[in-house]
């Protein structure tokens, strides 16, 4: 495990946790986990993509800047939504890039950015066995390449995928100091 932001104490509330990275690290059974375990509400980000982009992907495509805006809009008001009415939440976002957290995180308060990072060669084994999912494994030397890593002014950690999900929910737990339901 090498966080980025290592919080001194618990995080204040509400929160919005963003679980990111590439296709294939495991956002979605690892958001899903920390989610039950919170007790928090969790929002599969991809299911805030416009259909346009779903095909694109599909076919084989890589998404522009230009395709991923409005979702990255969806992906922010599901953020400012939940911290509006006072309530943490979990929330699965690729968000490669630093300009695309920008975006998620404009009021630069109540985010945390949990990273789920792996290699190229890991998280491609994982993508050739999975089966009902858009994205294609063709596409994930465009996301690696596309990839800009949490830096130091980010508020978030980075979390090794190597271990099974459960274990890495409870280190993503035990980092920030959450307290399960």
């Amino acid at each position: 495990m090498d966080p980025r932001v290592a919080p001194t104490a618990p995080l204040a509330e509400p929160v919005v946790l963003v679980v990111m990275g590439v296709s294939g690290s495991g956002k979605s059974t690892v958001g899903a986990l920390l989610a039950g375990r919170l007790g928090w509400a969790f929002e599969e980000g991809d299911a805030l993509h416009p259909r346009a982009n779903i095909e694109k992907m599909t076919a084989g495509h890589p998404l522009t800047d230009e395709d991923r805006y409005p979702w990255l809009e969806k992906v922010a008001g599901w953020v400012e939504r939940r911290l509006d009415q006072g309530e943490n939440g979990v929330i699965t976002c690729s968000a490669l890039k630093r300009s695309y957290r920008k975006i998620i995180n404009r009021r630069r308060s109540g985010v945390v950015f949990v990273f789920l990072s792996g290699s190229e060669t890991t998280i491609g084994e994982r993508l050739a066995g999975r089966h009902a999912h858009f994205m294609p494994a063709s596409l994930l030397s465009s996301q690696f390449a596309d990839l800009e890593e949490l830096t130091q002014d980010e508020p978030g950690i980075r979390v090794d995928v190597g271990p099974n999900p459960g274990v890495i929910a409870q280190q993503i737990i035990d980092q920030l100091g959450l307290k399960p339901s």
